[in-house]
C-alpha cells in the first residue's frame, strides 16, 4: 500500500515588531489561507498549530525579531527560509504595496524557488553579533558626549590644553579646575552633566568588554585573529560573528565582500567603472576593521608596507579601506588554516593574548628568575628579553605557524620586510634603561659630596 504524500504548501509571513501577516498558498499558486495577528510567543505558537502543516514550507525577511520567530517555526514545519530584504525588493517591485501583498510576494517566490536566501547563524554567532553591535553603540554614544563637550568649549572660545587628552587624567583635571571668570555656569553645568553620563557609559563598556574576553578566551578563532597587528579582543569578536561559518566562504575575495569593503562595480558593453565599496553586510565589523586599519603606517612587517606603498599614490583613506580590505582577506586565510598572523610584533602580541587570558581567568603567568637565585643582567643597566613569536604562540597554545611559500619570500625581498622577518624568529634582548655616558652626563650640583673614607 503506497502513502500518499500531501503538496506541500507555501507561507509568506511578513513580520513586524508586534504583528505577522501571513499568506498561504498552495503547489498552484493559489491563496488558500491569509491574515494577521498580533505578535508574541503565545500567537505565534497558536497559529502554527491551527493553520501550519508539517510539510509547509515557510519564509520570513530578515528582521530584527526574525531569528526568535524562525526558531519557534522551524522545529514545527518542512522548512524556514529568511529571504534579503534588499534583493527581495529588487525582485519584485510593485506599485501597491502593503503587508498583505508582501506576504504574497514572499510565498510566490518562496514557490518558485526565486527567494534570495540568507545565512541563518548559530545561536553562538548571533550572541557574538548582538554584543559586538550593543557595544559599539555604546561607544557611538560616548563619542557624542564627547563631542558635545567640545562643542560647549567652542562656543565659548575656550583651547583645551594642547597634546592632552580632554578625558584623560589630566584632561578631567582641567575640566574640573576650569573658574567662574573662564566659563559661565550654565556651560559648567552641561559639562558636568555629560562628564557624569560618559562615566555610566565607560562602565557599561567595560562590562561588555569583560563579556567579550570570556567568550573570546574560550573561542580558538578570536585568540588567533588577535595576533593580527591592530586587531583587539572586540574586533576579533566582530570578524568572528560577522564570518559565522569560515567555510561558506570559498574564497577570500568573498569574505571581504561579504563585509562591503570591495568596490562596486558598473559594466555595460565595453564599460566598466568601479566606484566606492559597497557597505553591504556586517557594518559593525566593517567599521572596526576601518579604525583598526588607521594605524597601519607604523607597523614594519608587509601589511605597513601595503599601507604605506598605497598612500604613496593615493589619498589616506582610500589606503585604509584598501587596508581594511587586505586584513578582512587574511582573516579568512588564517581561519581556513586553523594559523595565527606570520608578521606580528612579538611583544605586542604577547601583550595582547595575556591581557586577554588575566581578563577572562585572572591567571597571571610567572617568570623570571627561579627563588632563591640572585637574577643577573645579560647588559649593562639592565636588560630584558622579548621571546620570539614562535615562543609566545606556543606558550598561549597556538598552532604554530606554516612555512613560507617561494612566493611569499620573493614577496617579502621585494618589499623590503625580510630583516623584520627574519628578527621574529629569535629572542631579542634589549637594554631596560639607557645606560648613562659619565661624558655627556652633566653633574648634579646639589649632590652633596662624602668625604673620603679615612679608615678604609
Amino acid at each position: 500500500m503506497v502513502t500518499a504524500v500531501a503538496p506541500p504548501r507555501f507561507a509568506g509571513l511578513d513580520v513586524h515588531k508586534r504583528e505577522i501577516t501571513y499568506c498561504i498558498i498552495d503547489a498552484g499558486g493559489s491563496v488558500v489561507e491569509r491574515g494577521k495577528f498580533a505578535l508574541n510567543r503565545q500567537n505565534l505558537q497558536n497559529f502554527i498549530g491551527q493553520h501550519l502543516l508539517r510539510h509547509d514550507r515557510v519564509a520570513l525577511e530578515s528582521t530584527t525579531n526574525c531569528w526568535a520567530v524562525a526558531d519557534v517555526l522551524r522545529p514545527c514545519v518542512a522548512r524556514v527560509l529568511v529571504s534579503n530584504p534588499m534583493a527581495t525588493k529588487a525582485i519584485a517591485q510593485s506599485k501597491i504595496k502593503t503587508d498583505k501583498v508582501d506576504a504574497l510576494v514572499l510565498a510566490q517566490l518562496l514557490r518558485c524557488d526565486f527567494l534570495p536566501e540568507v545565512w541563518q547563524p548559530d545561536a553562538a554567532t548571533r550572541q557574538r553579533r548582538q554584543l559586538s553591535g550593543r557595544r559599539a553603540s555604546l561607544v557611538g554614544q560616548r563619542t557624542r558626549m564627547r563631542n558635545r563637550i567640545h562643542s560647549v568649549l567652542a562656543m565659548r572660545l575656550i583651547e583645551p590644553p594642547a597634546k592632552t587628552s580632554l578625558f584623560g587624567k589630566a584632561g578631567r583635571a582641567w575640566l574640573d579646575a576650569l573658574t567662574e571668570d573662564e566659563i559661565d555656569a550654565d556651560g559648567h553645568d552641561m559639562i558636568d552633566a555629560d562628564l557624569r553620563l560618559l562615566d555610566a557609559l565607560q562602565l557599561e563598556i567595560d562590562r561588555f568588554d569583560s563579556r567579550l574576553a570570556q567568550l573570546g578566551y574560550e573561542d580558538r578563532r578570536v585568540k588567533l585573529l588577535m595576533t593580527m597587528p591592530g586587531v583587539s579582543v572586540v574586533v576579533a569578536q566582530a570578524l568572528t560573528a560577522a564570518f559565522g561559518d569560515i567555510d561558506r566562504f570559498a574564497t577570500a575575495d568573498k569574505a571581504a565582500a561579504y563585509l562591503g569593503l570591495v568596490p562596486s562595480t558598473k559594466q555595460s558593453a565595453k564599460t566598466c567603472h568601479h566606484g566606492p565599496i559597497t557597505k553591504r553586510g556586517n557594518s559593525t565589523a566593517r567599521w572596526m576593521l576601518v579604525q583598526a586599519a588607521q594605524h597601519m603606517f607604523r607597523q614594519s612587517g608587509p601589511l605597513g608596507h601595503f599601507f604605506r606603498r598605497l598612500k604613496s599614490r593615493k589619498n589616506h583613506n582610500i589606503a585604509v579601506v584598501a587596508t581594511a580590505r587586505k586584513m578582512a582577506m587574511i582573516a579568512w586565510t588564517m581561519l581556513r588554516r586553523n594559523e595565527p598572523y606570520r608578521y606580528s610584533p612579538p611583544k605586542s602580541t604577547a601583550t595582547k593574548l595575556a591581557g586577554l587570558r588575566i581578563a577572562a581567568t585572572g591567571q597571571k603567568r610567572t617568570g623570571g628568575t627561579a627563588k632563591g637565585q640572585k637574577a643577573t643582567a645579560k647588559l649593562p643597566g639592565g636588560s630584558r628579553t622579548i621571546k620570539s613569536l614562535d615562543t609566545v604562540y606556543a606558550e598561549e597554545s597556538l598552532p604554530p605557524r606554516h612555512p613560507l611559500s617561494a612566493g611569499e619570500s620573493k614577496h617579502l625581498e621585494q618589499s623590503d620586510t625580510t630583516a623584520f622577518v627574519r628578527s621574529l624568529h629569535q629572542d631579542r634582548v634589549i637594554p631596560r634603561r639607557k645606560t648613562p655616558n659619565p661624558e655627556t652626563q652633566k653633574p648634579n650640583e646639589n649632590k652633596q659630596i662624602k668625604p673620603p673614607n679615612k679608615n678604609p
